[in-house]
């Protein structure tokens, strides 16, 4: 044990007088990822605040033949506009986000008391259109709502009768739990610093000192290999797990100023939650400095090393983009499976949920295991000659 104390001592040292290297796998991904969520969180929000309350102009086709509709849309706040002569093209071109048009056979539809249609022409592509179009839905849907409760008040009947049934929603979600919403990101961000962190000093400790052949030396000392591939995998851990903390402790103080409250979402993390997203992801730190080792002492140099990393750095997306688009129910089964149990139980933890601790358990151990796999084939690597020799 003496050996991998002494080789972990060795690296952390040397990695740690590299001033760039120490910023770009330590405070980098603290830095850069909280400073992307406050800017896209406050763009996006002042984006749409400034179309849901910007005044709505929409140039209205066949204006003429429904003139009652046209001052009931007036007097909502929305401004007429002439009609256009193309109005698929303006809305192409993105000219105009909606246009309304009011066939001919409007009037016609609306004196025989069938269902009189009316055309909103939008590029559903666009997503830049969608608050313009909802407002436009929302104003004709509103209409159409008044003119059947009075035509049913005419008729004697009443407008109750509409509604036979009346939903009442009881919304069990707490502001914590509705910010996991906003975080679906949240997994990945803490999975890929997690591999991040230390993906330098991996590939720096292995290819690196290969091709500057000061790996050789090191080997000849009277240690075991498997000694000093661990003292630098150890010390590969070490600095992904310190870039894991720095990046939670710089969530935890830039979330409460995101300008998510008006929503009555939360998206605060207190210390309870932070100890357990960092137990929860331990496992996949150590793992993810096998794997980085093991890929990183596989290549014959530097350059190799490197183009193997950005493939690395797809792994923990693949999880994440699985429960986007395919939301899943977190269940017992799924706990043993890296990466994925862990992007699970983070959206457990931070909607304040309470996580078995046999889901915990499930999780470190499938993961553990994995992890060992590597370093076991990892140990195997280093008693081979290749490992020694960049041209071997």
């Amino acid at each position: 044990m003496k050996g991998i104390i002494v080789v972990l001592k060795k690296e952390v040292r040397e990695n740690l007088r590299d001033r760039k290297a120490v910023f770009n796998s330590l405070l980098l991904a603290p830095i850069l990822f909280p400073v992307l969520l406050i800017g896209m969180t406050w763009l996006g929000t002042s984006a749409q605040t400034e179309r849901a309350e910007r005044v709505l102009e929409v140039p209205v086709v066949g204006a003429e033949q429904a003139p009652n509709l046209i001052l009931y849309l007036e007097k909502h706040g929305m401004v007429v506009k002439p009609a256009p002569d193309n109005p698929e093209s303006l809305v192409k071109s993105q000219k105009e986000p909606v246009i309304i048009r009011i066939p001919e056979t409007f009037g016609e539809q609306w004196q025989a008391g069938r269902p009189a249609e009316i055309e909103v022409i939008i590029d559903s592509s666009r997503p830049e259109s969608d608050i313009p179009t909802s407002r436009v839905k929302g104003l004709l849907s509103g209409y159409g709502s008044e003119i059947g409760m009075l035509r049913l008040q005419m008729r004697g009947v009443s407008p109750i009768v509409m509604s036979p049934l009346l939903i009442r929603d009881i919304d069990l979600s707490t502001p914590q739990s509705r910010g996991m919403i906003f975080m679906l990101f949240l997994p990945y961000i803490l999975m890929i610093t997690a591999f991040m962190g230390g993906m330098h000093l991996a590939i720096d400790t292995t290819a690196g000192e290969k091709e500057r052949r000061s790996l050789e030396p090191l080997l000849i000392n009277p240690v075991p290999r498997w000694q000093i591939m661990m003292g630098k995998l150890i010390a590969t851990a070490i600095f992904g797990m310190a870039s894991l903390v720095l990046t939670l402790i710089a969530f935890r103080i830039t979330l409460p100023y995101l300008p998510l409250a008006a929503l009555g979402v939360d998206l605060g993390l207190d210390i309870l939650a932070m100890v357990g997203i960092l137990l929860v992801v331990a496992p996949v730190a150590l793992m993810a400095a096998a794997l980085l080792t093991v890929l990183a002492t596989y290549a014959k140099s530097f350059r190799e090393a490197q183009s193997y990393m950005g493939l690395v750095i797809l792994i923990p997306m693949i999880p994440t983009l699985m429960f986007m688009s395919d939301p899943v129910k977190p269940e017992a089964s799924m706990m043993p499976i890296p990466l994925f149990s862990q992007n699970l139980l983070i959206g457990e933890l931070v909607r304040g949920e309470t996580v078995p601790v046999q889901w915990l358990l499930y999780s470190a151990a499938g993961t553990l295991i994995f992890a060992f796999a590597l370093i076991a084939f990892a140990a195997t690597l280093f008693s081979r000659p290749r490992v020694v020799f960049s041209d071997a």
